[in-house]
């Protein structure tokens, strides 16, 4: 039977839009853009923790032999995981009965249904881009662990992903506060920033600016020619060079970038882990009914975390 007032136009609505919607939460951050550039989205199908795995020390077996030498066959404890909690986010879009009225026949209703669910989009992608930058205690913690979790003000301590930074340098990222830095000194600063990140052909390919930052950087580069990355500046991000990396301003109007912060990130170790089944996507599609209202709500649902393999690739360069 089908039910009285209002048709299940939201939720086949989102679904048709779902693709659309994962495609503009990543267009909507750097981040998250240099992420799937690596292609290290990569979505999970269960299990209570997202694991990340990584090896943290060299097989010790490796070394010269001449002829019949005995080689060395011991049992080699070489990989582990960082394990990271699922964290989920949701977004309600509702039509009531008197919207489906003044909005009769199927051309309103859908447009509609577009505007209001390109605004739950736009909403579930800031969300999620102001917790890129998060340490992942917001809302009681349910937040994403972003950067201030993995490249942290205070790199020798603390647990991150399940592994202690005190116990396991390996997994200590950088942080330097470099002071009262002005166009005369940022780019010493970061030239040493740099050069503590690099480990052979692994160096940092990003590097996320809030307003100051860029504005330093940018006055530093004034005598000299700047040049772009036309590919990210097509996404929208405005970019300029530092040794093969792109600086790309993540502040501007309603950004979420540190204040005073340039994060040096090797987006080799970073991933976007969305479950399989919850990337932007309806809850329960034709089910959400009010039971006493003459309404239809529908859920746009997300879950997953940002992980990471490598902290020691990640810098923190700060300005006071």
């Amino acid at each position: 039977m089908a039910f009285p007032n209002v048709t299940d136009i939201v939720a086949t609505t989102i679904e048709k839009r779902s693709k659309k919607i994962q495609d503009n939460v990543m267009k909507n951050n750097a981040f998250l853009t240099y992420t799937k550039d690596k292609g290290n989205v990569r979505t999970f199908s269960g299990g209570s923790v997202i694991m990340e795995e990584f090896s943290f020390a060299e097989n010790t077996n490796v070394g010269w032999y001449s002829g019949y030498d005995m080689l060395p066959t011991a049992a080699q404890d070489v990989l582990s995981a960082s394990l990271f909690d699922i964290k989920q986010a949701a977004c309600p879009v509702t039509i009531s009965g008197l919207d489906e009225l003044k909005n009769s026949g199927p051309e309103q209703m859908i447009d509609l249904m577009e505007q209001r669910i390109k605004v739950a989009e736009s909403t579930m992608s800031n969300l999620i881009a102001a917790a890129i930058y998060s340490d992942g205690t917001g809302a009681g913690g349910k937040q994403l662990a972003g950067l201030d979790a993995a490249v942290p003000v205070t790199a020798v301590s603390g647990t991150y992903g399940g592994i202690d930074r005190a116990a396991w340098p390996f997994w200590r990222s950088k942080s330097t506060n470099a002071g009262a830095l002005t166009s005369a000194t940022i780019q010493a600063a970061m030239n040493t920033m740099w050069a503590s990140l690099v480990r052979g052909q692994d160096r940092p390919n990003l590097l996320l600016m809030d307003n100051l930052f860029w504005g330093m950087y940018m006055a530093s580069l004034q005598p000299q020619q700047r040049f772009t990355n036309p590919a990210k500046a097509n996404l929208g991000f405005p970019t300029i060079a530092f040794m093969d990396a792109d600086v790309v301003l993540d502040g501007g109007i309603g950004g979420f970038a540190t204040a005073n912060t340039c994060f040096f990130l090797n987006t080799d170790y970073f991933y976007f882990r969305p479950h399989a089944k919850r990337n932007m996507v309806p809850l329960s599609p034709n089910r959400r009914y009010s039971t006493n209202q003459d309404a239809e709500v529908q859920i746009l649902a997300f879950a997953g975390n940002v992980t990471c393999s490598g902290s020691q690739f990640q810098g923190r360069l700060i300005k006071t």
